[in-house]
């Protein structure tokens, strides 16, 4: 279904639009329900035929079975595999910027929910790139791609071996290392988001893992009601993220 540096199949409009119109010459073969006659169905084709893209007409079970049985919309793309960025790739990233980079890192996120929501919601606030273990990692999938509606294609996803040995790097390089944990000693409202600044989270259920939270500067934590414990990873990600943009730009 999906594979980094290989072949992936996408499905879902938005997640093939976003491939079309971003990575036109990695898209294969567009394939397209023939019940399904739709302007936004047709717009797919169009544009697939402007870059030299085969499409085809086929039923709704043969695309169930190219889609794995998965919400297809009607539209599946086969395609080239995004190459995968390491380490090296994000230094690079980092000198090429003109501004205070806004990262997220997320250690540990294993469901492909939550990180198709995070993609989206990073990419969304002008994030210059997501950060991910290699391992104990939900992998950049066909579902992830449509839950993140093309942000996969817009915004820099980092693979990594040893999340602690980047997260110094980021030091050594001037990034302030936010974690954000119910037990954090600050309140995220009352810390200075507007210079470099890398928003780490952890995993559903468990946090952030032990050296992971040792690597951060300062340990923030969202302000919750009576009762509420705490917020699933995508909607935290979002309140970060968006607090930072605020700050940035006052």
């Amino acid at each position: 279904m999906s594979g980094v540096g290989g072949s992936d199949r996408i499905f879902g409009v938005h997640a093939v639009d976003a491939l079309l119109q971003q990575h036109p010459d990695r898209a294969r073969h567009l394939y397209l329900q023939d019940e399904r006659r739709g302007q936004r169905l047709a717009a797919l084709a169009q544009r697939a035929r402007e870059h030299g893209i085969p499409v085809s007409h086929h039923s709704r079970r043969e695309l169930d079975a190219l889609s794995g049985g998965a919400r297809h919309q009607g539209a599946v793309l086969d395609a080239a595999g995004l190459p995968e960025l390491g380490e090296h790739d994000l230094e690079d990233l980092l000198d090429g910027l003109d501004h205070a980079p806004l990262l997220l890192v997320l250690d540990g996120v294993q469901d492909p929910q939550n990180l198709g929501a995070c993609l989206r919601t990073a990419a969304g606030a002008g994030a210059d790139a997501l950060v991910i273990p290699r391992d104990r990692a939900a992998p950049l999938s066909a579902a992830v791609r449509k839950v993140a509606a093309g942000a996969a294609e817009r915004l820099p996803l980092v693979r990594v071996p040893n999340l602690a040995r980047v997260l110094r790097m980021l030091c050594r390089r001037g990034v302030w290392l936010v974690g954000a944990e119910a037990a954090g000693t600050r309140s995220l409202y009352q810390t200075d988001l507007g210079g470099p600044v890398a928003l780490v989270l952890g995993a559903e259920g468990r946090g952030l893992r032990r050296l992971t939270r040792e690597a951060c500067d300062y340990l923030v934590r969202i302000p919750l009601a009576a009762g509420v414990e705490s917020l699933n990873v995508s909607v935290a990600a979002g309140v970060c993220l968006y607090e930072a943009v605020r700050q940035r730009s006052e």
